[in-house]
């Protein structure tokens, strides 16, 4: 997979093909469309909806079927429901089958302690809202769908970048009818932070160390669970539960590399080491029947040096790759989507596009990205310094005692988790 330099073929105009039922567009081996999106996550298919709907034609592609993943982030956070509102969609949103969570909890010592409170927000949905993320996403899709200028192409896979003059100027894709070349002014790249398109694009890579995974598991929902809609548990192994409704979704955090020590063990000792910080009934592990019901997944923050070249842009994981904690990931992710449209779309629309534009996306959005993971790397630091001294392995983290010491602190944290640093706003109408 290399980036190529193309200089003709076929410029025609063509109709690609949209997912949505009833659709009988056909494919050509050319199309036009002012800004492709690699990747139809949350923050491309944000960034998709905002463009469509202030005129600009956009294609959104992706290389799966469909949206189906387990254990991706479900958390949508107050930031992105007051997005949501500006668009005039989070009535609707909220129809589907979500749970809400008005304040976190942390689990020590057999003591609950609300560590972020998101009461006092600035916002008309003051709440994490708990939703399948193949839910949301089919959300924005059938928004996004409803303006003709939109184009969601699903088994798409990008192969090449399209380099005209020394700029980006499309891609070239397989799709279920064939490879296919699609011509733009701009190409996004939102798929992830296993980013292929940032590796044909030559972007540079920051990388900072974070020794820890998560393995993810399922276990079933009771009525007499904790009354917890995400909660962590236990002074030296991290715990996470969310609650999915009739399911919880729980991640063990262990130490980088150690897992298929874990496996090594058996399932009975991984099952006992799981009870011993889980409120949940000790009962409750034997459902984990072999290590197939466990998922890995690595904790990984980087960033890009810049998240962009000429013709092409990067955004969400695919320029930042966060930490789990606090679900942040996605939710930076579609404020980037959010920034990125409000910059974008009058010179996208006019044809007046420049680097200047890219540039200003990434200034935008260098500040939030970079404050946001130094709080991560300071909260991984200080467990690994806490680790580290026999004398405080038994005590609740440092953040957690002075929010329990000062529960003032716990609204503090509900800003930095619900909104974050330097939330985005709508900035413009919908020229449909």
């Amino acid at each position: 997979m290399t980036a190529r330099d193309d200089h003709g073929g076929d410029d025609s105009d063509s109709v690609a093909a949209n997912v949505s039922p009833g659709r009988q567009d056909v494919i050509a081996t050319g199309i036009r469309s002012s800004c492709v999106i690699v990747g139809s996550g949350p923050a491309g298919l944000m960034l998709g909806l905002m463009l469509a709907r202030a005129g600009v034609d956009v294609t959104v592609i992706e290389k799966h079927g469909d949206f189906l993943r387990d254990f991706r982030g479900d958390t949508i956070h107050p930031s992105t429901l007051q997005v949501m509102h500006e668009l005039g969609l989070a009535d609707e949103l909220l129809k589907l089958p979500h749970t809400e969570a008005r304040s976190l909890h942390a689990e020590i010592g057999g003591k609950d302690i609300t560590i972020a409170d998101f009461s006092w927000l600035p916002t008309k949905n003051r709440f994490i809202a708990f939703m399948p993320q193949w839910d949301f996403l089919n959300f924005l899709a059938r928004e996004a769908q409803r303006y003709p200028n939109f184009r969601l192409m699903m088994q798409t896979e990008v192969t090449e970048l399209l380099i005209n003059n020394g700029n980006v100027a499309g891609v070239r894709a397989n799709s279920p009818e064939g490879a296919i070349t699609i011509r733009s002014s701009l190409v996004i790249g939102a798929d992830g932070r296993n980013s292929i398109t940032r590796s044909l694009a030559g972007l540079d890579v920051e990388s900072f160390g974070i020794p820890s995974e998560v393995l993810w598991m399922k276990f079933s929902h009771l009525a007499t669970d904790p009354p917890y809609t995400m909660g962590h548990a236990g002074p030296r192994q991290g715990f996470v539960m969310i609650d999915r409704g009739d399911y919880w979704q729980c991640g063990y955090i262990v130490r980088k590399g150690t897992y298929a020590d874990i496996k090594d063990g058996g399932i009975e000792a991984f099952r006992a080491a799981v009870a011993a910080v889980s409120p949940l009934p000790a009962d409750r592990v034997e459902e984990l029947r072999s290590f197939d019901d466990v998922h890995l997944l690595s904790i990984r923050i980087d960033r890009l040096k810049r998240w962009w070249r000429p013709g092409l842009l990067c955004i969400g994981d695919a320029a930042h790759a966060m930490s789990p904690i606090g679900g942040v990931g996605v939710n930076l992710a579609i404020q980037d989507a959010v920034a990125a449209a409000n910059i974008l779309a009058r010179p996208l629309a006019d044809g007046s596009l420049t680097d200047r534009h890219l540039a200003a996306v990434e200034s935008r959005r260098t500040f939030p990205t970079k404050a946001t993971q130094k709080i991560q790397l300071m909260m991984r630091s200080g467990k690994r310094k806490r680790e580290a001294s026999e004398a405080t392995r038994s005590g609740p983290p440092g953040f957690i005692k002075g929010i329990a010491r000062w529960p003032i602190l716990a609204h503090l944290s509900g800003r930095l988790i619900g909104l974050g640093f330097r939330p985005e706003h709508v900035r413009f109408k919908s020229r449909h």
